[in-house]
């Protein structure tokens, strides 16, 4: 058992409870279904997701400053605290105005838990001097997720057949056990003994412009958190109406959609957990560097591929799903490895709010092209940007080193 290498085995066995209390599939088959429910209009929709991305970017570092301040497990609470509400409060909600204020509080609810989940575990494993097994136990945390994730996507689709609201609800409920494991869980000492208190909003913006500029971290945020984050976002973007083309193009009749999807969404997040919970031996056997270099330019080319071949969308998504926490996990590790402890939570914060500020672009361009030609060609054209992106890095700078910087 990886856990026993650690000193107390409680906060990696609290961390792995709090990831399986995150409840996204509940909800996600049910989703939209549940907006146009309720009245909302496509552009509608669409402008509570540019509402969720817009609050994104402009709250990412300042509640990442907010958790390298008063703590990370305290930013971890109020940001599950404010999601398990926002959760339930979206399930009662009937209104346009009501749901653009509770995306608002949805995404500052991220924004609390986004630097500062990895800087609390980091930090938490630096105590036993064990930060090389970042990657592998943040892996089984996502596993964990994942594989409570494949129940209640078929859960989320049963309870939204009697009433949409109820995956919401249920969501919330499961939310909030998160924040009563999170009690539990102290502040590693790591941090406890860093000059967090002393930490001014000043010297927090120059030590994240100091990692940004570093050599080895700068041809990464674009090789990963504005490139491949940006192409795979698209894929979850798009998984619905070109899984119903894929799917009504076999044969299968439209009414039946809604249900595989959530068999699908289920199905990928046993594979993501399963993937996800080898994250140690696959670093250790493929190595980081290796996986980088490889993992952009084969999904792109399998992307591109799809419009051609539209059968490769099933296992395309597939592979997507299955991979998208492994390289996670393993960016997270990257980064970590090549900041201090000091602003953590914030530089971790700066790279989520690049990566979301790379997403807006290629959102807005592949709502034009889907309109003009479809959704399967706006993932192929996103497909071949991730390869030729990927190879012009490449050639200007390796964006991925095998040392440490810090």
């Amino acid at each position: 058992m990886v856990v026993s290498r650690y000193r107390g085995i409680g906060p990696v066995l609290g961390y792995y409870l709090y990831k399986a209390t995150k409840a996204v599939e509940f909800y996600r088959p049910i989703m939209y279904l549940f907006f146009l429910g309720q009245g909302l209009t496509f552009t509608q929709i669409a402008i509570l997701e540019a509402v969720y991305n817009l609050t994104t970017l402009l709250g990412e570092v300042p509640t990442g400053y907010v958790g390298d301040r008063v703590g990370r497990r305290n930013s971890l609470l109020v940001g599950t605290v404010l999601i398990s509400l926002t959760l339930c409060g979206i399930g009662l909600a009937t209104s346009f105005p009501a749901f653009v204020g509770l995306y608002i509080c949805w995404s500052l609810g991220y924004n609390f838990r986004s630097g500062s989940e990895d800087a609390w575990l980091y930090d938490t494993l630096t105590d036993d001097l064990s930060e090389d097994e970042f990657a592998r136990v943040r892996g089984r945390g996502e596993s964990a997720s994942l594989a409570v994730g494949a129940g209640a996507a078929v859960a989320g689709g049963y309870l939204g057949s009697i009433d949409l609201s109820y995956p919401w609800f249920v969501a919330g409920a499961v939310t909030a056990l998160g924040a009563v494991v999170l009690i539990t869980l102290e502040e590693p000492d790591t941090y406890e003994e860093s000059d967090a208190a002393d930490l001014s909003l000043r010297r927090t913006v120059g030590i994240v412009g100091d990692a940004l500029s570093q050599r080895n971290i700068r041809a990464f945020i674009l090789y990963y958190y504005v490139l491949y984050a940006a192409v795979t976002y698209l894929v979850f973007v798009f998984l619905q109406p070109i899984f119903e083309t894929v799917v009504v193009d076999a044969g299968v009749s439209p009414d039946r959609v809604e249900s595989l999807l959530g068999w699908f969404y289920a199905a990928y997040s046993l594979l993501g957990a399963v993937i996800s919970y080898y994250t140690g031996a696959i670093r250790d056997r493929v190595g980081i560097r290796t996986w980088f270099l490889v993992l952009p330019l084969l999904l792109g080319t399998a992307l591109a591929g799809m419009y051609v071949v539209p059968a490769l969308a099933i296992p395309t998504f597939l592979l997507v799903r299955g991979l998208s926490d492994v390289t996670r996990s393993f960016a997270g590790q990257y980064i970590n490895d090549r900041i201090d402890t000091l602003g953590r939570a914030t530089v971790l914060s700066a790279m989520a709010m690049v990566s979301g500020l790379a997403v807006i672009p290629f959102q807005l361009g592949s709502g034009v092209i889907s309109d003009m030609v479809s959704p399967l060609f706006a993932v192929a054209v996103g497909g071949v940007i991730l390869v030729v992106g990927s190879a012009l890095v490449l050639l200007w700078e390796p964006p991925v080193t095998e040392t440490a910087g810090s």
